[in-house]
């Protein structure tokens, strides 16, 4: 087996982790910090590159978002433990970007709810709509996934988005769901539900404030694009 070690001190990640800090690192070498070592033809460092080439090399780290398990389990020397140890990584990573967003989210704007959302709806294969519960202050009571659609349509049950707010006592509510395309510019489909589920609560007394739908590191608000009314 290839070792990490037979490399010059500079050229291996750990060492220059240590001396440099982490931010030096490529992503490669970051990769190969996590699966450590490498197999009879490859060492650790080699590998990471054949990951991210699977992952499509362009996009960095990103692309291994779009990796299953199985996948992961496809490249020589990548087994069962380091493929859930390469997912358990990216799962780590989003809750922390999710968690820095969490502080001080100003659930009255559209941008920064987007932020919190954004990391993890934009690698949904997909759609997911998620229903935002909100008190009377705007005050985040919780949220929760209502429905996983197919790739062009989230099947949306205004029943059971209002049954849920009435269970969690929501005065407001802000729902947002994903398009796996990338592009956020909602459909007609989209417009006609949102305007719908608007209409109906205003009869039980629990107001849609917003729809977002999240793209590839972009979005829209429905309300800012007029199509709910104040």
């Amino acid at each position: 087996m290839l070792k990490t070690k037979e490399l010059p001190e500079n050229e291996r990640p750990y060492e220059k982790c240590e001396k440099y800090g982490p931010q030096i690192l490529s992503d490669a070498e970051l990769l190969a910090v996590v699966i450590r070592t490498g197999t009879k033809t490859k060492r650790s460092v080699e590998l990471a590159m054949e990951i991210l080439n699977m992952a499509g090399g362009q996009e960095g780290l990103n692309g291994l978002n779009d990796l299953s398990r199985a996948q992961l389990m496809k490249i020589p020397g990548i087994g069962r433990v380091k493929a859930i140890q390469i997912q358990c990584v990216l799962e780590l990573s989003k809750r922390i970007q999710k968690s820095g967003a969490a502080r001080g989210l100003d659930c009255r704007n559209p941008q920064a709810i987007a932020g919190y959302y954004m990391e993890e709806m934009r690698h949904y294969r997909q759609e997911h709509l998620v229903l935002l519960m909100l008190n009377t202050k705007n005050r985040k009571i919780g949220d929760m996934v209502i429905s996983k659609g197919s790739v062009n349509a989230a099947l949306i049950s205004p029943r059971e988005i209002f049954l849920e707010a009435l269970r969690h006592d929501a005065v407001n509510i802000i729902l947002l769901h994903n398009h796996p395309s990338g592009d956020p510019t909602p459909s007609k489909e989209d417009i006609d539900v949102t305007q719908n589920i608007a209409s109906l609560g205003k009869m039980l007394g629990i107001r849609l404030l917003d729809h977002i739908i999240i793209g590839d590191k972009t979005y829209k608000s429905l309300f800012q694009c007029g199509h709910i009314p104040i």
